[in-house]
């Protein structure tokens, strides 16, 4: 048998399927950090997020062992896809009842001082308007967040973002569209925000 971490998605999935468990752990280890940052990126909570994550592949573990999953050469879209549903249901549930705080941030995917090589002045600049940045994506509807999330953190395709997201392509790209619209209007101080559905 050739080596489960030169196997594809798909492959994977077959030979975990056929109860090679360890088949899932790589799954897991290829997919779990990009997972986990989309799910931490909209949710915004260490706790909730860590949750949704777990929630994620419980789901995964549980459809591939029923035999539900249905091979399309897309395990990176589709495992994506359990996330987004589980995010809208946990919003769903707590819609009226409670709000997430912006500064409940035990990492700051915009401001990793490994990313940085400038003087001083360079990265408090920098830091600055990373941070100006963060606070117009927090003012932003949820599905233009969501996008720039997909995007810019897990680095998918619009291709891929539409499928997550039940959306056609153009749909997508319209909230990418809308979301950078409504970022300058909000640098600009124009308080309007632009919605597409």
């Amino acid at each position: 048998m050739k080596d489960l971490k030169l196997m594809s998605d798909e492959e994977l999935v077959v030979v975990y399927a056929r109860g090679n468990n360890s088949a899932f752990d790589v799954l897991l280890s290829r997919h779990q950090s990009s997972v986990y940052s989309y799910i931490y990126f909209i949710v915004r909570n260490r706790e909730q997020a860590e949750d949704i994550f777990q929630d994620t592949f419980v789901k995964a573990i549980t459809t591939i062992k029923q035999g539900k999953y249905t091979e399309n050469g897309k395990f990176r879209a589709w495992i994506n896809r359990i996330a987004h549903n589980l995010i809208i249901d946990t919003f769903r549930q707590e819609k009226n009842d409670q709000t997430i705080s912006n500064e409940e941030y035990g990492v700051d995917l915009f401001n990793n001082q490994k990313f940085s090589d400038g003087t001083v002045e360079d990265e408090m600049i920098k830091s600055q308007i990373l941070l100006d940045v963060k606070k117009l994506i927090n003012h932003l509807p949820e599905n233009q967040k969501e996008v720039l999330a997909m995007r810019y953190y897990q680095d998918l395709s619009f291709k891929e973002i539409a499928d997550i997201t039940g959306v056609s392509i153009n749909t997508a790209l319209g909230r990418m569209r809308y979301a950078i619209l409504n970022m300058r209007r909000l640098a600009d101080g124009k308080k309007m925000i632009l919605t597409m559905d």
